[in-house]
């Protein structure tokens, strides 16, 4: 028992003083856990720790961020990826397994030998490539997700590489291999072992099936069963027995549990309980994963990297050379366009954790010889600790360059009209149809070129271009136009685009969209007075149906919710000439004393205003039922002939 909790104890104390040191950095948390690894690899050395038993527990960490990775995915969403999925990461897999092969021959290996070592290097880091999308909030953009596709593919192919690699054994290798291939992720044991190919394909499609029907059907009642126990741990239990059992079951007909996980994840992507399976897993997974890294790092045999120094670090550096460049010649040839080509390419330029797998899966059956097998360990291990580098260097060289310019030339704007509207995403494509409606003529300008094919698919005319560059405002008419909206996502760039707007184009009215209040105090400063603050109205909204729900009349919810807007916009105002950037705002005296004298106002007023509408609760005023409301909409529509969806 001591020396579990001794182990424990080095493996967080090393996570919690690297990873935030990391992090501050700017290194991120993975290179801070490789960093942290590697500096208790000399005590875990002294302690005879058995570090590879440790990682492989710890890549059940992988299983759970798929199955995360899976609840965030629709079965629609996931069939749209499919040309991605096969034709992406097939190439990828399939010319870089080539290459590496033909490289490998060259040097003087046997064919055998070579293809088993392009399969490994084919592979990529899904632990860290998901993480570190994730972290930096990359992995909705399409570099991310051609990465998310190639990655989902790769874990798929380890399949028929366990399968394919057996028959590559060399004869002076078998007689000393062990026979009994252990790859790592299983416990032995077997639901298919000794049956035929069909078999085994029929056992392996129940399985499948199993995962999907159980995932469909059985959730909702296992999940309200636990409830009635009302124990937030039970919840937890049963999120964590779905993916040890799912996993379990996958191992068990011979596929990758992470695959299965993933699976089952996309099933219950659209289910009530999808929330409450993150908030439970994700805990775990952040651990797991943690505890991975920090073991690959300590894997790292430094005696042998320093006796074959040379060779191990040409093998890794030209290891990232060929998979980048060919991920950068298929991300032009799938048309991923500027920095996203670049995060694609360099993200997925390292070795995986399945290298780890195979390579002792090679080893076992005699393919690869030990002694090289160990060298290509150090190569996987270095590639991924020079992962979390090459994600840097696309934050700080590339990413900034292509910050202001255009991934394909802009359109050509052939019209022009009395409002250009910058940003066409959920916020500005709602004021784009409400105008358009209403006989306004708008000129929209959007730089994401996904949102531009979704809405020319609905013939909504968009136009490819940074709202953002002079040039391009005023081909679009921005000296003869009344009104400009800003909606772009980017928070500086809005401050600024209204700072150049107020100085060389005063006749123009700003509409800005601001993400917080802070955000509002900026965009004032800036010279921008009509802001509006994306989820407030919403928020108002829902106040006033907490209102009616409560009991009180709709006018009467309806007063006390445009009082507070009135007031707030009061407030806004004065505090806006208080507000000041470089002082945090808990720490602007003048800021505080003030907004605590406004609140407490504002709160009087708004008691004093609420305790006048009593009395209708008084005299028995209930809100009208779901029922009462569609039969009252029904009524109305067959009256004046209209109808409601």
């Amino acid at each position: 028992m001591g020396e579990i909790l001794l182990l424990a104890f080095l493996f967080l104390i090393a996570g919690v003083v690297a990873v935030p040191i990391a992090s501050r950095l700017g290194l991120g948390s993975v290179l801070g856990y490789l960093i942290a690894g590697i500096a208790i690899s000399p005590i875990l050395k002294q302690l005879d720790v058995d570090v590879v038993s440790i990682q492989h527990f710890a890549e059940f960490g992988v299983v759970m961020m798929l199955f995360l990775v899976g609840l965030e995915l629709e079965p629609r969403l996931l069939w749209s990826m499919r040309n991605k999925l096969l034709g992406l990461g097939g190439l990828q897999v399939g010319v870089t397994a080539a290459l590496v092969m033909g490289i490998a021959m060259a040097l003087g290996q046997p064919w055998s030998v070579a293809m088993a070592v392009g399969m490994v290097f084919a592979l990529s880091s899904t632990a860290i490539v998901l993480q570190t999308l994730n972290e930096k909030g990359l992995m909705k953009s399409d570099g991310g997700q051609s990465s998310f596709s190639v990655l989902l593919f790769q874990d798929i192919a380890v399949i028929p590489m366990l399968a394919f690699i057996p028959l590559l054994a060399l004869s002076e290798l078998a007689s000393v291999a062990n026979s009994a291939a252990d790859d790592g992720h299983g416990t032995g044991m077997s639901l298919v072992d000794g049956l035929s190919a069909w078999q085994q394909f029929g056992v392996t499609i129940v399985a499948i099936s199993a995962v999907i029907v159980g995932g469909s059907y059985l959730t909702r009642p296992v999940f309200r069963f636990i409830a009635t126990a009302k124990l937030r741990e039970l919840f937890t239990a049963v999120a964590l027995m779905m993916v040890v059992g799912i996993a379990l079951l996958m191992t068990l007909v011979g596929l990758s549990p992470a695959l299965g996980t993933f699976l089952a994840g996309v099933v219950l992507a659209n289910s009530e309980y999808r929330h409450e399976l993150e908030s439970d897993i994700d805990p775990f997974k952040g651990l797991l994963l943690g505890l991975f890294f920090i073991t690959v790092g300590a894997a790292i045999n430094f005696d042998l990297l320093f006796a074959n120094f040379g060779q191990i670090i040409a093998l890794t550096s030209g290891l990232i050379l060929i998979k980048s460049s060919v991920l950068l010649a298929l991300a032009y040839a799938f048309k991923i366009t500027n920095a996203n080509r670049w995060l694609f390419s360099l993200g997925l330029a390292q070795a995986g954790e399945f290298g780890f797998v195979l390579l002792a899966f090679t080893v076992a059956n005699g393919v690869i010889p030990a002694p090289l097998a160990d060298k290509l360990l150090l190569v996987v291990a270095l590639s991924m600790l020079l992962t979390p580098a090459l994600f840097i260097l696309y934050d700080k060289v590339i990413a900034p360059r292509y910050a202001g310019a255009q991934a394909r030339e802009a359109d050509e704007i052939d019209e022009d009209g009395s409002i250009i509207i910058a940003g066409v995403g959920r916020f500005g494509g709602v004021i784009n149809r409400i105008l358009l409606s209403a006989g306004y003529k708008t000129v929209v300008l959007d730089h994401h070129s996904e949102h531009l094919e979704r809405l020319r698919a609905f013939d909504i005319k968009v136009f490819f271009g940074d709202a953002t560059r002079p040039d391009l405002l005023h081909a679009a008419g921005i000296d003869n136009a009344r009104m400009l909206i800003i909606a772009i996502d980017d928070r500086e760039q809005a401050i600024e685009m209204v700072r150049y707007v107020v100085e060389h184009y005063p006749h123009i009215y700003i509409v800005a969209r601001a993400f917080d209040r802070h955000h509002v105090y900026e965009l004032w400063a800036a010279g921008c007075r009509d802001i509006i603050r994306e989820h407030f109205d919403g928020s108002v909204r829902a106040a006033r149906s907490a209102l009616e729900a409560l009991g009180h009349h709709p006018y009467d919810a309806e007063r006390q919710t445009r009082g507070y807007v009135e007031n707030d916009k009061v407030a806004m105002r004065e505090l806006a000439g208080l507000y000041d950037p470089d002082i945090p705002v808990h720490e602007n005296t003048a800021y505080v004393e003030r907004t605590k004298a406004i609140l407490a106002s504002h709160e009087d007023a708004m008691r004093q205003s609420m305790a006048g509408f009593g009395s209708r609760i008084e005299r028995g005023w209930l809100p009208p039922s779901l029922d009462d409301q569609a039969a009252a909409i029904a009524d109305n529509a067959a009256k004046d002939g209209s109808s409601t969806q």
